[in-house]
């Protein structure tokens, strides 16, 4: 659970929300007294606690919340509004202000019902479904929470925030979806939801978190008593506690009662051990049959060691023929350690040289992002050096049109006799200058044309990247549409026939098994498809058992190579040679290996082989062979998994472990599984078509958005494109009347005037004209070579940045075999430790039957010489018996049926024996069982004690801080008022006066006014507050019934425990304006309008039209 920066002894009590305690306790004057008592200790604590945090304002007004708190609510057909939202809170103190039918309520409500609370929480209804608009399917809300600092929840997934999406259905479902900051979906199960909210210690269904309106009645307004005290209990979460405590003493009445049978059970089996005792004490012996008998056993015991040393010749003849096997079983052992130490050897090179080339791969990738930028740089310069010369070849051919010009104006000026008159000038001069305001505008009207082309293309280019975008999801979906619909028609052909599951064909495969091998043409019948032979004992690791076997499931099992031929033949009928299932070869058997030894055991999660059940012990055997089932482990967290094998170290003989989720867990690898959800041994196959069936409709969904926003996007491409065409051909044609006002501009500035000109400085401006040409012509040429020095390192720097980019990618091409390498060679060393492991075992078993045979000689030898000293001990004296043990046996029980029917008289002496001690030892069990159970109950006596004084401790402290807090909060109006806990009948009276505490009686809240009632309630609210913890506060319209006094009196307390608490946010709901609030950066109003007549959403204003009106956030 997330910390809080100013953690109480309350918080931390009330964070433990399943300690079973008792919660009965009475209730006296001696106790109310003690309240009292504490009640004067915590005033001159708090007192000194208010000194404190004044001193460490500075601290305060520098903190703010950073787990938990609200950062932006938003609604979709929820309730009755079609859309709502996204609301930005602040880190402090949040109204939403608006009148009734606004949404106030609503955004509450998405509140509890976004993060997880049930309906019935809300008090706006009993089921989901009724929060969705009508007339729509379903309803959307998503809450954003804050996640920061150190108390972060999983930082490195989610981010600094955490999006909880939730999607109501009409049918009142629900689904839940996880976000990371950046909109990544992280998780969709409710069970990440309830860690998350109990990480930052969120209760959506504790009045303290989220006050409801209704609730507030109910409790709050409610004139009973008791009402106000289950308020009490349930904010402080005391409630609880006294129900786990009620468990408790009811299961403590249970092992009550249990003893009290015992004890009368204990009492009848005493009795009952007693009678046997007497009749056991009864038995009188039988001696003279007896010495009789005893005889015979002399002779038994005799012959007995002469037929067992008649047996011992046949068993060491045998056990030397075992003993000259095991060199060969040496030999194989030796040859398979070779293969597998030669294997790994290539496996570690190969993953040196994978790792080197990665190495290289990462060492280039710095040098190709400078490279990168180097060609940007230069493209850059040689742009600038292009723009210059092209600015000096402008200004060259300006230059040259403005001497040809000026010679022209010589020539005719030297040629020009007649003189213009004045009139003819100024009309000459007005048309010139009426062209240029045409020119003028025309450019402008130009200019203003070529943006709209810009803006055409480059909607244009969007519109093209938006369409290729959605051409590739397009064929993606379509591509897993055609995959599920292919998985989806198996699915239903497996209803009639499970095998088709395997393939079509596998029905027809097993048909053609049984004609071939009624025909005999097989030695023994193959076995399979495997995955058709084997049954999972938990279904949830289903998905995990096929990513384990893989292909293996179609596999099929022979017992030689001649039926493995003919099964081969029969498969090229009904299978692709590319597609054929695998063929294992092993010696059939009747009875499974046992693998005892070298099996992986977990006190808590299984293997492979023991979480199948497998009928045919040929199966299981293949399965260990090929796979070595017996050393996986099956995990269903990932978490646990990464835990067990790689955190810890795996368990004796684990070699892998696969999760819930199919991924393959080693020592030092992790390699997740590519699938998510079982196709072969799923069990319920209509929830697979239901699920399959969904998702092709959403496919089909996806689909069809796409292609219509292919057309719309199509449409809107070619209208950009004809709405550019045009503007171009308005810009050629205004292009085409520039021309033409330039050239009769020219037309007539070249008219002359016939006056006297100097010519002469007419002849200097064109010699200054020539040498600024002269400069221009040197500038260009230094410009023309800078641009081509800037294009060759240009050049230079591409070619450097292709061979680069052409580098890495041979290197990323040396990997792909590198890896395919690596992982041919992985699996090469674990078929040849299987092929290891397989002859050990072998030689282990054969090591196992030489030494089982030497330990029968052993036992046998040691069994003779027993029966010899068994023999000594009966009779010294060996004897020579001719008779055969049998023929001694039959004599010796024909004499024992006759000691036995003299028995019956007198009874069965052993059997009155056994009875004996069976008495003895059920009293005993049932004596050692009533004794525990009584230490049990005193042990639990003495806890529940020590915990039920603490309970009461605790409830005493809560109880003294609300009165004080409460006494505390009136007293900003002088009011004087008081709060009477009766815990013994569950009963909370508050009683308030305004005015001096010493010059008012003090009356019961009935007496007093709207705005006096719901300010003292609100005071009653501050004072749990105090006293109990959680990231946010939320109050529904707690202003509802105060006058004006009482509500700025209230809002100030509110604002000044806000300001004090700047780590926690509070959302508080009101139909009033605010408008006096106070400036402040920590408050935050968001401004709710009315819906219009009809409207589907709220018309909120833009941000930035606030100012003209009321700004939507005031702070």
């Amino acid at each position: 659970m997330g910390k809080r920066k100013d953690e109480s002894p309350t918080a931390a009590a009330v964070g433990h929300k399943r300690a079973r305690q008792t919660a009965e306790e009475p209730e006296d004057g001696a106790r109310q007294t003690a309240e009292e008592q504490e009640y004067g200790a915590a005033e001159g604590r708090h007192s000194h606690a208010c000194s404190d945090s004044n001193s460490n304002s500075q601290y305060s007004q520098a903190s703010t919340g950073e787990v938990g708190i609200i950062e932006n609510i938003s609604l979709k057909n929820f309730m009755c509004h079609a859309m709502l939202g996204p609301f930005q809170f602040g880190p402090n103190v949040n109204f939403v202000v608006g009148n009734n039918g606004s949404g106030k309520s609503a955004v509450l409500t998405a509140l509890i019902v976004g993060l997880g609370g049930k309906a019935t929480a809300t008090n706006r209804g009993s089921s989901l479904k009724g929060f969705v608009k009508h007339g729509q399917s379903s309803a959307d809300v998503s809450v954003t929470l804050r996640n920061r600092g150190e108390d972060a929840f999983k930082p490195e997934v989610y981010g600094d925030s955490i999006i909880v999406q939730q999607h109501i259905t009409q049918e009142g479902g629900r689904t839940y979806k996880l976000k990371s900051k950046m909109g990544h979906l992280v998780s969709s199960k409710k069970e990440e939801l309830i860690a998350i909210l109990d990480h930052f210690n969120i209760q959506v269904d504790n009045p303290v978190s989220v006050l409801t309106q209704e609730m507030s009645k109910h409790f709050l307004h409610s004139k009973n008593e008791g009402d106000k005290y289950k308020f009490f209990m349930k904010a402080t979460q005391l409630e609880q506690m006294k129900e786990d405590y009620s468990y408790i003493m009811d299961t403590k009445a249970r092992t009550h009662d249990q003893i009290k049978q015992g004890v009368e059970r204990l009492e009848e089996l005493k009795q009952h051990c007693l009678e046997k005792e007497k009749r056991f004490q009864s038995i009188t012996c039988l001696t003279e049959m007896k010495d009789q008998l005893e005889i015979l056993k002399h002779q038994m015991a005799w012959a007995v060691v002469n037929e067992l040393e008649k047996q011992l010749n046949p068993v060491r003849d045998h056990l030397n023929v075992e003993e000259s096997r095991t060199v060969k079983f040496d030999q194989k052992v030796e040859e398979w350690q070779g293969k597998v130490n030669e294997a790994e050897v290539k496996f570690k090179a190969v993953q040196d040289k994978l790792e080197k080339i990665n190495e290289e791969a990462q060492a280039l990738k710095p040098q190709c992002i400078s490279l990168k930028s180097d060609v940007q740089a230069t493209k850059r310069a040689y742009n600038e050096a292009e723009v210059l010369c092209n600015r000096h070849r402008t200004e060259l051919k300006r230059l040259e049109r403005d001497d040809q010009q000026l010679h022209m104006r010589i020539e005719e000026l030297k040629k020009s006799v007649d003189q213009v008159s004045e009139t003819e000038k100024l009309e000459r001069l007005n048309k010139i200058a009426t062209l240029k305001d045409e020119l003028k505008m025309l450019h402008d009207q130009a200019r203003t044309t070529a943006e709209q082309v810009d803006q055409f293309q480059q909607a244009i280019y969007k519109y093209k990247e938006e369409h290729s975008r959605l051409k590739r999801e397009q064929r993606d979906v379509q591509s897993t549409l055609e995959h599920h619909k292919k998985h989806l028609r198996g699915l239903k052909e497996s209803k009639t026939d499970r095998l088709k599951r395997f393939g079509e064909n596998m029905p027809n495969l097993l048909e053609a098994i049984d004609m071939a091998f009624k025909q005999g043409r097989f030695i023994k019948k193959p076995v399979g498809p495997i995955g058709a032979c084997i049954r999972l004992k938990d279904a949830q690791l289903a998905l995990a058992v096929e990513c384990c076997f893989k292909g293996l499931l179609h596999a099929f099992c022979c017992d030689n190579h001649k039926d493995e031929r003919m099964l081969q033949l029969l498969m090229s009928k009904f299978f692709h040679p590319t597609k054929r299932p695998q063929i294992i070869v092993n010696e059939f058997r009747d009875e499974v290996y046992d693998v005892r030894q070298r099996a992986v055991f977990h006190p808590v999660y299984p293997s492979v082989l023991s979480a199948l059940e497998i009928e045919d012990p040929v199966v299981a055997n293949s399965l260990i062979d090929s796979r070595g089932i017996e050393t996986i482990l099956l995990i269903k967290n990932n978490q646990e998994a990464r835990r067990v094998m790689q955190d810890q170290g795996p368990p004796k003989n684990c070699r892998e472990a696969f999760t819930g989720v199919g991924d393959q867990v080693y020592v030092n690898r992790y390699y997740s599984s590519e699938n998510n959800r079982p196709k072969y041994l799923s069990q319920d196959v209509e929830a697979e078509i239901s699920v399959l069936e969904k998702e092709i409709e959403n496919k089909t969904a996806q689909l069809s958005t796409f292609e219509q926003r292919l057309l719309s996007i199509e449409n809107d491409t070619r209208q950009n494109e004809e709405f550019c065409r045009r503007h171009q051909q308005i810009i050629r044609q205004i292009q085409i009347k520039m021309q033409s006002i330039r050239m009769n501009i020219a037309d007539l500035e070249n008219v002359e005037e016939q006056q006297s000109v100097d010519i002469s400085t007419l002849e200097d401006e064109a010699q200054e004209n020539k040498n600024k040409m002269e400069s221009v012509k040197n500038d260009l040429a230094q410009a023309k070579d800078n641009m081509d020095e800037w294009k060759r390192l240009v050049m230079v720097a591409e070619q450097k940045y292709n061979e680069i980019k052409i580098k890495i990618s041979m290197v990323a091409e040396e990997a792909d075999p590198v890896k395919d390498e690596l992982n041919k060679l992985d699996r090469e060393v674990d078929n040849c430790k299987r092929h290891k492991n397989h002859y050990e075992e072998k030689r282990r078993e054969h090591l196992e039957k030489i030494q089982t045979r030497k330990e029968e000689l052993t036992a046998k030898d040691r069994e003779l010489k027993e029966k010899i000293e068994k023999a000594r001990q009966i009779y010294p004296e060996r004897i020579e018996v001719n008779r055969t043990a049998r023929s001694l046996d039959t004599e010796i029980n024909r004499l024992r049926e006759k000691i036995n029917s003299e028995r019956d008289r007198h009874g069965n002496r052993e059997e009155i024996i056994r009875q004996y001690q069976e008495a003895k030892e059920n009293y005993q069990d049932i004596d050692s069982k009533v004794k525990n159970l009584k230490r049990f109950i005193k042990l639990l006596d003495e806890i529940m004690s020590q915990r039920y004084k603490t309970y009461q401790q605790f409830r005493r402290y809560l109880t003294v801080r609300c009165k004080f807090y409460f006494d505390t909060l009136l007293s900003q109006r002088a009011y004087s008022g008081k709060i009477s806990f009766d815990h013994k009948n569950e009963t909370l009276s508050i009683t308030v006066q305004p005015g001096e505490g010493n010059k008012a009686a003090l009356n019961d809240m009935r007496s007093l006014s709207g705005g006096e009632r719901s300010f003292s309630t609100v005071c009653f609210v501050l004072s749990l507050w105090s006293i109990a913890e959680s990231p946010f506060r939320c109050l529904d319209e707690f202003d509802v019934y105060m006058d004006m006094v009482n509500r700025r009196i209230s809002m100030d307390m509110m604002l000044k425990m806000a300001d004090s608490q700047r780590f926690r946010q509070f959302i508080l709901l009101t139909p009033q304006n605010m408008s006096s609030l106070p400036s402040s950066s920590l408050i935050r109003i968001l401004r709710m309008q009315d819906p219009e007549r009809g409207q589907t959403a709220l018309p909120f204003l833009p941000r930035g039209q606030g100012d003209k009106d009321e700004n939507e956030y005031s702070s």
